[in-house]
């Protein structure tokens, strides 16, 4: 499993020269260059990318112009020491930027898909069809999941109960026990469902929740309690039989030992772009997977953090049944509209595949480029 820090054939390293950003408020993707002309492109975490961008050239960009680009390792733990005063999210979101981009450049430059370089093979992956909404009747929702099972084959569908940290409040009464209902109604017995409480409730009621959830045949229960406290979370997940699971949010690699070794979850779900980048997340597969845990990521929007995902997860010997892929088109998410060339997002009988070009295997939207705000660092 462990990836090799020398290129096939090669003798030498490649030197970071170049590094250049191209974002909006909302995407940041990042470019870099190596000494000899090589590119590989990533991204910074979604959601304020431009505050990601500058933390990127301010913080990142400095510690890693002139090293070599093939040891990813060993680049991001010496940001993250020689940046010690800063050891929150904002600097392993603007991490990922480069880390995934040298991630794309290694892959081009051997032939090979990122899957590959990191012990895998490319497969078609069981998705879970992820609704992002909240503000939408149980009926509407059920309307959805339906048309997304006939046109795209979905098998697996994931919806939202509680209130986005809402302490015990429901979106609005009744929705929560409602909308259950309505889905396992309209969609039967056959296909898994899941949901998501987005940190809503206490652990007494959490396991009210959980009992609905396991009286309806819902296997996936996700962050039914703050994130943050962990007891509350174990104190769930020892109470019900379905699957309790987290993690999205978590960057701190020893907070991800507590989680695992006290069995807070039983499904670790780190985000790939909230961690970092591709290495610091199989470090958290690669414990989980020594804990018996299966590791089913958090890629939760349209953009290139979902096909980071697909890469880990063609790769791990611990990957989860599924694959989160968002459903929400321009009317939720509007800014991930016209991120690519060709969209490496394609469902046919509730799956998807990996490109077939190298690295990861997508080409970012020139007009999309066009418009966006540029920065560089660079060797001078």
């Amino acid at each position: 499993m462990a990836a090799s820090n020398t290129l096939v054939g090669s003798g030498s390293s490649m030197l970071i020269r170049k590094i250049e950003t191209f974002c909006d408020p909302f995407v940041g993707f990042v470019r870099v260059t190596t000494d000899d002309g090589a590119q590989g492109w990533g991204q910074v975490s979604p959601y304020h990318a431009d505050l990601s961008v500058q933390v990127l050239h301010r913080q990142v960009a400095p510690w890693s112009l002139g090293r070599d680009a093939l040891d990813v390792d060993g680049l991001v733990d010496a940001i993250a020491e020689l940046e010690h005063k800063f050891p929150g999210s904002h600097l392993y979101r603007a991490i990922c930027g480069v880390e995934t981009a040298l991630w794309d450049l290694r892959g081009k430059a051997e032939g090979k898909r990122v899957c590959e370089l990191i012990g895998g093979s490319a497969r078609p992956l069981t998705a879970y069809a992820s609704s992002m909404k909240r503000d939408i009747t149980p009926q509407d929702e059920v309307k959805r999941m339906l048309a997304l099972r006939d046109e795209c084959g979905f098998n697996a569908f994931k919806f939202r109960v509680g209130a986005e940290y809402g302490h015990d409040r429901d979106e609005w009464p009744g929705r929560t026990e409602e909308i259950i209902a309505a889905m396992r109604g309209a969609l039967g017995q056959g296909p898994a469902l899941l949901v998501d409480a987005n940190s809503c409730y206490s652990p007494r009621r959490a396991i009210e929740v959980g009992r609905m959830l396991e009286d309806h045949g819902i296997s996936h229960f996700e962050e039914p309690c703050p994130y943050w406290e962990l007891e509350q979370t174990r104190e769930v997940r020892e109470a019900l039989s379905i699957d309790v699971t987290g993690g999205e949010q978590d960057c701190y690699m020893p907070l991800w030992k507590h989680i695992i070794d006290s069995k807070t979850v039983d499904i670790v779900q780190p985000d790939v772009c909230y961690m970092g980048g591709l290495a610091r997340t199989l470090r958290v597969a690669r414990m989980a997977e020594s804990a018996g845990l299966p590791c089913t990521p958090h890629s939760a929007n349209l953009s290139m953090v979902t096909l980071f995902t697909m890469h880990l997860l063609c790769a791990i010997p611990n990957a989860g049944k599924y694959l989160e892929l968002s459903i929400e088109g321009p009317d939720y998410y509007p800014w991930q509209e016209g991120l690519f060339v060709s969209s490496p997002y394609t469902v046919r009988d509730g799956r998807v595949t990996l490109p077939d070009a190298p690295g990861w295997g997508v080409e970012i939207n020139p007009a999309w480029l066009a418009k966006s705000s540029y920065q560089t660092s660079e060797i001078s």
